[in-house]
């Protein structure tokens, strides 16, 4: 059917709307214990796997990157742990969306009065605030004491880690988000949510910090928004961003942020306009 939506915003209350709607999904992920230990071991065996290559590489080739043994050890523990976290293999909200295109119940979101971006968007920091705690705490623990680590003790240092993560969640929600509006043309973005997960993986420096990236690759890597996700928030737990790089890196992520969230916008405006619902 052929429908023709505006989006509404709720006149009052909206703050407390979202925060609901970031606690139900927190919630709702809670209670796939199961599942959510299942991945926090598959996040801590590989993360064994990828130290102990690691300090194979770091031995034949000492300071790579800049990073010192203990560093690149530890960098792949926080990457583990961040991992689910900013959905760098994509999901959370995208498989709930792509699941209404398929049904047609697209439609009655775009009728709610309520912001679909941030009805979105809440729902995927519920998320993230969950597998920040159970995904990412295990593998983390693990890694502490299995592996000579170094991680810092200040408090300041910690703090700009939890908000370069939270603006690195925002990033990744809107690289996701404009790849689940493709729905609206595609009616299945499964293909391009594929390559977005090869592309995240190489770029975010999930794979390898973008340190390593040789020449015009690494001078271009650093600045993809991808970078937000892993290796600015990794460098500040690990104290490679200190003084200006520090705000420099949040500056980065903030302004890739909101960037991305209004080419969300400008994109989910322009899809409403006219919209092709299929099924439902």
């Amino acid at each position: 059917m052929t429908l023709t939506a505006q989006l509404r915003p709720v006149p009052g209350g909206t703050a407390q709307l979202y925060l609901a709607v970031a606690r139900g999904a927190f919630r709702r992920y809670s209670t796939y214990r199961a599942a959510t230990l299942a991945g926090a071991f598959t996040n801590t065996v590989f993360g064994c796997i990828l130290a102990y290559t690691f300090l194979a590489l770091w031995q034949a080739r000492p300071g790579l990157g800049g990073y010192d043994t203990r560093q690149a050890v530890s960098y792949i523990w926080i990457s583990q742990a961040l991992l689910v976290t900013v959905a760098v293999w994509g999901g959370g909200f995208q498989d709930d969306v792509q699941d209404r295109f398929r049904t047609g119940d697209i439609a009655v979101d775009l009728y709610r009065p309520v912001d679909f971006q941030g009805w979105w968007l809440a729902t995927d920091l519920g998320r993230a605030g969950f597998h920040l705690i159970s995904r990412g705490a295990l593998p983390t623990v693990v890694g502490l004491l299995v592996f000579d680590t170094r991680l810092s003790t200040r408090p300041g240092v910690w703090a700009a880690f939890l908000l370069s993560v939270l603006l690195a969640v925002v990033v990744s929600f809107g690289l996701r988000f404009l790849v689940s509006l493709t729905g609206f043309w595609l009616h299945d973005s499964e293909g391009v949510r594929a390559v977005m997960l090869v592309v995240a993986m190489f770029f975010s420096g999930m794979l390898l910090p973008l340190a390593l990236f040789p020449g015009w690759l690494g001078r271009i890597a650093v600045d993809l928004p991808w970078a937000a996700l892993i290796s600015v928030p990794t460098d500040i737990l690990l104290e490679r961003r200190t003084g200006p790089a520090l705000f420099t890196g949040l500056g980065f992520q903030a302004l890739w942020a909101v960037l991305l969230l209004a080419a969300g916008r400008g994109v989910q405006l322009l899809a409403t306009r006219k919209v092709v619902v299929q099924g439902g």
